[in-house]
């Protein structure tokens, strides 16, 4: 009887370390299989165990914060997405159809995306700033795109920010 206590307190002690959008998984998870929806219990199966993935990738295992886990989030997103237009252009429909609905699924734990305008404007004020040091065209993408991955963080994609980049350039 000891012993069962004693594991039951260290997995406490565990759970304490994971970040919170990692225990929502897990919650949701758990409500998910009492629900008995299947999809979306393996679909946050291969979230969390792509997020466990991550957490021992390299020479020790870390526990991941809410941004680490965010990015295993855009990630598997990411892989969705792409399988879903790869399914579709073989004319696979049902199974980018399912690839859609993970996607749908995993989106609901990433943080609320920029809007086009908000980011435009992120996007011209940084450009401005830089143009102002004398940079200009292609030479002044990097540095722009590196203020403004400073200013908005994860509230938008890498490759939105891109383009409003190169449209506000003109390149």
């Amino acid at each position: 009887m000891c012993e069962w206590l004693v594991v039951a307190v260290c997995d406490d002690a565990l759970m304490a370390d994971v970040s919170s959008i990692e225990q929502r998984l897990n919650d949701d998870l758990t409500a998910s299989m009492r629900a008995g929806d299947k999809a979306r219990t393996s679909t946050l199966r291969m979230v969390l165990s792509a997020v466990r993935a991550a957490s021992v990738a390299g020479d020790a295992a870390v526990v991941l914060d809410d941004a680490a886990v965010v990015q295993v989030l855009r990630s598997e997103l990411k892989r969705r997405v792409e399988a879903a237009e790869v399914y579709e252009g073989a004319g696979r429909t049902e199974q980018a159809a399912g690839e859609r609905a993970e996607a749908a699924v995993i989106e609901e734990y990433l943080p609320a995306a920029m809007s086009d305008d908000a980011l435009q404007a992120v996007v011209e004020s940084a450009v401005a700033a830089v143009t102002a040091d004398g940079v200009e065209g292609k030479a002044a993408m990097g540095k722009v795109i590196a203020a403004v991955r400073d200013e908005v963080g994860d509230a938008a994609d890498g490759g939105r920010i891109a383009t409003v980049v190169r449209s506000v350039l003109g390149i």
